[in-house]
């Protein structure tokens, strides 16, 4: 009798350990926490930040991100305080409060930002408005720069309130360019990282810049708003620098409070006594010429004086020929001579209206032994040339008379020992520019007003602030047919909601069955 073999038999199951599954969960809980904790220090310490705005809106200039890096934001004793006081239903309050945070950031925490909302924050409003004597009837951002404390403002003589110079105040407004069109006033552009600059430059230096400009010299128009000179007294401005007229003839020097001096078109001729007071404000210490040149109206003693100092304006008109055509706007190259021109060096640019050329002697014996450094910064593009006889028939190339090589537009002279750290600092500067046409708001272009404001800025002894500066952001416009825009409605109040409604329906059903 056979017999079956018995049937296996299952292992008794093992006990459940709760204990060392609720370890394990803890465990991971904790691992995932601590994960998660390290991850979101990383990001917050270091990110990468980018714009993908169409003109890059929110990312700041060389120039601004150059100078919250200056010593004179990372050596000021205290950080500087921004007050933000702007409401949320403010056209520019997005885009101010963001520009104004990568001010911060660039900072490295030099810039304590504090953003309020007068309607909502009543209570800190009313402080603000008691602090700085400011009421708050317009959107705006207050400044303190004060490193000694010392009291918000001061009374004159007539009782008004003065603002401490350290603290400056910027109203929404001044952040937006305006123009009139058919009897209405709208705003076609922004140019907010120009003015926060431009204050912030001011509130840390307490007051402005001063360069004098030799009115009597001049033929130049300063009354109308659009006149070269006042193009030029704008730039200025952003730069912290006033421009204030004088009057050479019968001056024994300069004024001591001038930063520097501004010759525009100079067309009248310097007699012997205020040649004298130009030669003696020149060989001080750190001073500062700027020369804007206007071909066939430069005098003979101010050329003899500029030769004199390696730079020798000729008379002559830069030209080329196009298509047989003589074309007098001169097109040149920015050189790499000098450390305000690095970011602009190879770049082209171009100078309408009437231009001269420079002849620099570079690097000449004479002038080295008078510690004395000329140095092309503009350099005329190929197939220019400087035609003497300007405005006669058949206008060509001649070798004998005219130049082509060597042609600047632009130079710069420095006097003094450069090449030492200890006493660099206490040279003095010049910039040649033969061309004045190209203040004329209608003939500006972007790159030539840069390299004026790192002009004066490299005078002036603030590198920082030199190099390429912010750009005014305009308004723009999408023209759309009434097709097209019925289209779009149609699309927003009935496609996209079915479509939504079709796709929940979907993922139900789904899930039902």
């Amino acid at each position: 009798m056979s017999h079956s073999p018995p049937e296996p038999h299952d292992p008794p199951a093992r006990p459940l350990n709760r204990w060392g599954l609720g370890t394990l969960s803890l465990l991971q809980i904790v691992f995932l926490a601590a994960i998660l904790i390290a991850l979101n220090y990383l990001a917050a310490h270091h990110f990468t930040r980018i714009d993908l705005s169409r003109d890059r809106a929110y990312t700041l200039a060389p120039t601004t991100t150059r100078y919250l890096t200056s010593k004179a934001i990372s050596e000021h004793e205290k950080p500087i305080k921004w007050i933000m006081a702007f409401r949320r239903s403010s056209p520019f309050y997005e885009r101010v409060r963001a520009i104004a945070e990568e001010y911060v950031r660039n900072s490295h925490g030099k810039i304590d930002l504090e953003i309020v909302d007068p309607l909502r924050s009543s209570d800190r409003t009313q402080e603000i408005t008691a602090a700085y004597g400011l009421p708050l009837t317009k959107d705006l951002i207050v400044m303190d720069a004060r490193t000694k404390g010392g009291a918000v403002s001061t009374e004159d003589k007539d009782g008004n309130h003065i603002l401490h110079p350290n603290i400056k105040v910027i109203v929404a407004e001044d952040l937006a360019v305006y123009t009139a069109a058919d009897g209405q006033r709208k705003i076609t552009g922004f140019h907010g990282e120009d003015v926060l600059t431009a204050r912030l430059v001011e509130a840390i230096e307490g007051k402005a810049r001063k360069m004098v400009f030799l009115a009597d010299k001049s033929q130049m128009d300063a009354t109308s708003e659009n006149s070269p000179l006042s193009s030029l007294s704008k730039t200025l401005l952003f730069q912290n620098v006033e421009l204030k007229g004088i009057n050479l003839a019968g001056l024994s020097e300069i004024p001591t409070d001038a930063d520097g001096i501004a010759l525009v078109a100079p067309k009248y001729d310097f007699s012997d006594e205020e040649l004298a007071v130009l030669e003696q404000y020149w060989n001080h210490p750190k001073s500062a010429i700027l020369v804007l040149l206007k071909p066939g109206e430069i005098p003979p003693k101010l050329r003899t004086f500029l030769r004199s100092h390696g730079v020798t304006p000729r008379r002559d008109r830069v030209v080329s020929l196009t298509n047989d055509r003589i074309n007098s706007t001169a097109r040149g190259v920015f050189t790499y001579g000098v450390d305000f021109t690095k970011d602009f060096a190879g770049q082209a640019t171009i100078l309408e209206g009437a231009t001269s050329s420079l002849e620099v002697r570079e690097g000449a014996e004479d002038l080295m032994n008078r510690q004395i450094n000329p140095i092309g910064l503009i350099q005329a593009a190929e197939g220019f040339w400087g035609e003497t006889k300007f405005g006669g028939k058949d206008t060509a190339f001649d070798e004998r008379e005219d130049t082509k090589e060597s042609l600047y537009l632009a130079a710069s002279i420095t006097r003094g020992a450069t090449g030492d750290d200890q006493f660099a600092t206490q040279t003095s500067r010049m910039v040649v520019i033969a061309n004045t046409d190209f203040l004329d708001p209608s003939r500006q272009h972007a790159e030539n007003i840069d390299f004026l404001a790192s002009s004066v800025n490299w005078l002036m002894d603030r590198q920082s602030l030199a190099g390429i500066g912010p750009r005014s952001l305009g308004t723009y416009k999408m023209p759309l047919l009434e097709a097209q825009v019925s289209f779009i409605n149609r699309v927003n109040l009935f496609f996209l909601p079915a479509f939504i409604i079709l796709a929940g329906a979907i993922i139900w059903s789904s899930r039902r069955a």
